[in-house]
């Protein structure tokens, strides 16, 4: 049971990383934070920073590897101890893991599925016990789950797997004041082996690539309007319209020639 009085609140997960803080500093404007990552200490130091940027906003932290059902247990009870209703979820948390399949591991593969897909679903159900008024859901995919992705393969199923799994959401929850979005941005500044990538990629991934900030603001701008998906972007919105037009073999050969000169696992 609660030992406090109930506190409203935005949930932000993989808080600490480059997409997670530009929606932190973006939703500290308009209320309260719960905000989860891997590691205390980064999530000890975004607090620090948002409470010099936003005096006025109460930011709780915890610690959980979204991985782990035990450790999400734990999150789920922290927010409850506390008494925060959620009126906003922001699934950010996601591995970007990109290499021939041969090369995964056993529990590399898992890690990926559990992270990009199982830690959402698990969250956004606890999200929707706990809520309060009507619950904003912005959960973020990529353009990469529009369509199959040689040696990004995991990654890009997964990510197609969340855009059908809230895309059906959206029609069970219809009436219910619950907004649903699923956000597909291609490359963003984050990392600096991304930022390295997204370069490598030249003319194409520079088309792509926005700022976590411009990513933020687009999604929290599409989950108020209720849209299904929210493509950050020009060229993205016409990279998805693609599959419609070439032939499956031609995009995945395409894909190929290009991905298997990249390799990036920082997980």
């Amino acid at each position: 049971m609660s030992t406090q009085s109930p506190r409203n609140c935005t949930l932000i997960t993989g808080a600490t990383g480059g997409i997670g803080r530009a929606f932190a500093f973006a939703c500290a404007r308009g209320g309260d934070l719960f905000l989860t990552g891997r590691s205390e200490q980064k999530l000890a130091a975004l607090r620090a920073e948002l409470a010099e940027r936003f005096p006025g906003c109460t930011v709780a932290c915890f610690a959980c590897d979204l991985t782990d059902a035990a450790d999400r247990a734990r999150l789920f009870a922290a927010v409850k101890a506390g008494g925060w209703r959620i009126f906003r979820l922001c699934n950010v948390a996601g591995a970007d893991i990109q290499k021939a399949f041969c090369r995964y591991t056993q529990e590399k593969i898992a890690f990926q599925c559990r992270i990009n897909f199982e830690a959402a679903l698990c969250v956004t159900r606890f999200a929707l016990e706990n809520r309060v008024g009507t619950l904003e859901i912005v959960t973020v995919g990529s353009i990469s789950g529009v369509y199959p992705m040689p040696y990004f393969a995991v990654y890009s199923a997964a990510k197609g797997a969340l855009e059908s799994f809230f895309t059906s959401l959206r029609e069970e929850v219809r009436g219910q004041r619950v907004n649903v979005t699923t956000v597909e941005p291609g490359g963003v500044y984050t990392r600096p082996d991304v930022c390295r990538m997204i370069e490598g990629q030249g003319l194409w991934g520079k088309l792509s690539a926005k700022t976590p900030e411009y990513v933020a603001a687009k999604s929290l701008r599409a989950v108020r309007k209720n849209k299904r998906v929210c493509r950050p972007g020009f060229w993205n919105k016409v990279v998805a319209v693609l599959p419609r037009i070439l032939p499956r073999a031609l995009r995945t050969r395409f894909i190929a020639r290009r991905w298997s000169k990249l390799e990036k696992d920082a997980f």
